[in-house]
């Protein structure tokens, strides 16, 4: 008797323990961030051709050169900080599964430019302090007001830290 009053308590340690463990692992991983365009929740890479940059949607990472060197960054140099990243184009990386896509870079300069616009794009949330829009062809180059240039928070006044050249 004394024995199964002790499975029982065990059997129930366990599923507290494992309903507990089933409730952390609902992390909100990959979530496009607010500017980028819909419809490609599977994708995992954005080409931002204006700044010769990529954005890692599954990390919540831009990764640009820097001095030669490809680094993965929460935020953008601070060269960027009036980027627009509700008005500027995102090439939309449907074609690429791996981790490197900067490996392709030549071929993304080359077939996407600067001032590149595909088809018109509407982005998951509105553009802090305006409303949501369709990107038109060519009149928004990505340039405009200063807003979000880290995926979900601001970048306003922010200096870049140190760590050139290490890659996460």
């Amino acid at each position: 008797m004394k024995t199964l009053k002790l499975m029982g308590i065990g059997v129930l340690i366990f599923l507290s323990f494992t309903a507990k463990a089933q409730l952390s692992v609902h992390v909100n991983i990959g979530t496009p961030p607010p500017w980028g365009p819909t419809g490609y929740a599977e994708s995992r890479y954005y080409y931002l051709p204006d700044i010769e940059a990529y954005y890692d949607i599954q990390n919540s990472m831009y990764i640009y050169n820097d001095g030669g060197v490809w680094v993965h960054r929460g935020y953008l140099p601070q060269r960027y900080r009036n980027y627009d990243l509700y008005g500027g184009y995102k090439v939309v990386m449907t074609d690429y599964h791996g981790d490197a896509p900067y490996s392709h870079f030549n071929e993304h300069r080359m077939k996407y430019g600067h001032g590149y616009r595909g088809a018109p794009q509407r982005t998951y949330h509105e553009r802090p302090g305006g409303g949501r829009r369709e990107e038109d062809h060519g009149h928004d180059r990505g340039r405009g007001e200063q807003h979000d240039n880290r995926g979900h928070q601001d970048n306003r006044g922010h200096q870049e830290h140190g760590d050139h050249g290490h890659d996460r």
